[in-house]
Order: C-alpha cells, then sequence, then structure tokens
C-alpha cells in the first residue's frame, strides 16, 4: 500500500522565543517492512542529519534569537510517500545493538514483578536458549489490550508501564510500554517503535506506537506487534524510529530560551495514493 503523509507541529509563544534546540525523530526510513519513495523535512533553520545509536535517522538545529525580533511561532513540517510491505518478521542488520540490550530497564517500561506474574499468564517460560513463542506473544498482546484500554488523554507522555497498568487505561505509547517491560521482566528482548497507522475510522491512532519483540537472540530475529490492535503490523503501519522505550526516539525533544508558555498542536494526515 502506497501511503502520502504528512505531519505539522505549529509552536506557539507568550513571549519571544530566543533560543531553541531541537532534535527531530521525524524520518522513516526504507527495510523489510517499508519502502519510503521520498520524504522530506522543514524546519525554522537548517537542518543537520545524522544516525543514533539505534540506527535511526535524525535531525536537528538550533534557533538563536533576540527579544526585539519578537518570534512566537515555529513550525516543523514531515511529509513524503512510503510503499508498505507488511511485513512484520524480519532480522536485525549486524550494525544495530545486539538483542540483548534491549533487556535493560529504562524509566518509561522497566521490568517489575508484577508484570513479570501477568506475563506468565500467556507466556508459560522464558526459553532458556533465546527463543519466543509468536503465538504466546500475540496472546500477551491480548491481554494487555484488554487490561490497558485504549483512552485518549488519559496518560502523557511520561506515564510509565507499571502507571498505565495499574491504572487499567493508556494509550498506544503506554500499551507498547507495557508489552515492553513485562517482555523485559520475563527475559525477553523487546523495544519500543514509533510510527504511524493508516485507518479512515481512526484518525487518533494516525501517531501510533507498537513494540518489537525478539523472537530468537542468537538469530537476532524480531517481530513487530501491534498492542492496540493484538495483531502482527501490515500495510496499515509505517515505521518511523526505534528505542529502549519513548524516550529514546519521541517525534521531537528540544531546549528553549524564553517564550514564555508554549502551546503545541500536531496535526497528521494519511492517505492511500
Amino acid at each position: 500500500m502506497k501511503l502520502h503523509l504528512k505531519h505539522t507541529t505549529d509552536y506557539r509563544y507568550s513571549e519571544p522565543l530566543l533560543y531553541a534546540l531541537q532534535t527531530l525523530w521525524l524520518t522513516p526510513q526504507s527495510g523489510p517492512a517499508q519502502t519510503v519513495d521520498f520524504w522530506s523535512l522543514g524546519a525554522p533553520e537548517k537542518l543537520f542529519s545524522q544516525h543514533d545509536a539505534y540506527g535511526n535517522s535524525i535531525h536537528s538545529y538550533t534557533f538563536v534569537g533576540q527579544e526585539s525580533d519578537n518570534v512566537r511561532w515555529s513550525l516543523v513540517n514531515a511529509a513524503g510517500q512510503v510503499d508498505t510491505l507488511g511485513v512484520a518478521e524480519f532480522v536485525d542488520a549486524p550494525s544495530l545493538p545486539h538483542p540483548s540490550f534491549f533487556l535493560r530497564p529504562t524509566h518509561l517500561a522497566a521490568p517489575h514483578a508484577v508484570l513479570a506474574e501477568f506475563g506468565r499468564r500467556f507466556v508459560s517460560h522464558a526459553a532458556s536458549n533465546g527463543t519466543a513463542d509468536l503465538a504466546s506473544l500475540l496472546a500477551l498482546s491480548q491481554g494487555i489490550a484488554d487490561v490497558v484500554r485504549y483512552q485518549k488523554d488519559s496518560t502523557n507522555v511520561s506515564t510509565t508501564a507499571l502507571q498505565a497498568f495499574q491504572a487499567g487505561t493508556g494509550v498506544c505509547q503506554d500499551q507498547a510500554h507495557v508489552m515492553v517491560a513485562v517482555c523485559r521482566s520475563l527475559g525477553i528482548p523487546a523495544r519500543y517503535i514509533s510510527g504511524y497507522f493508516y485507518a479512515a475510522n481512526e484518525p487518533d491512532l494516525a501517531s501510533h506506537a507498537w513494540a518489537d519483540v525478539c523472537l530468537d537472540v542468537a538469530e537476532r530475529r524480531w517481530v513487530s506487534i501491534d498492542i492496540t490492535h493484538s495483531c502482527l503490523i501490515d500495510q496499515r503501519h509505517v515505521r518511523l524510529a526505534m528505542g529502549t522505550d519513548y524516550d529514546a526516539c519521541p517525534p521531537i525533544k528540544g531546549v528553549r530560551q524564553g517564550g514564555g508558555e508554549e502551546s503545541m498542536t500536531v496535526n497528521i494526515t494519511i492517505e492511500p495514493v
């Protein structure tokens, strides 16, 4: 499926903006599940590109202004076309971190005894030879979707996996974090994926998140699971970036000086070509 995407982030400030340093994880890359036909980024200043430790394509820019400039608005645009292939299972490139790296605890997706106990209802044991059963992982994703019900605006970007699990509600980001944290609690490498999801009747999910879970550590073989929909990823999914959790690959992260109160409006449109 060919999808055309446009992602706009509009910042407004109550006082003049004096300084800003922003890093963007807004560039999808071609891989087993997709081919990027073309992609462009726009920002208030010149963008500098590089790759992070997870192989993501990232860009950064710096804005320096004066109070007399009275800059109270900035805009970041990302747009392009991606041909989705619907491939859910794949093998990592040797240059990417070893699967065992994704067992390490992180603030938003830390292992916990409560999560391990829940996970063992679906995954009877983590194989000692570094493999995981796909059917059990899909059952686990369904179980997480059942106990962490999707509810818009019920959490924020600082909500941890354990907090969302105990609250029983969250958004796709939280469901992905719970999946990652449960898998890590069971000794199964897992990581967080940011991306897009096309569904004409689910515009709130245009900005989406899911999880990669390692099926075979020795072979570096992974599977991408959409916990919100309790399914493997398919042609509706566009992979954007990956990391240990949301903090490692947010769409935009930065610091600023001045600007007073900040408001942000995000608009994402996805249309089949």
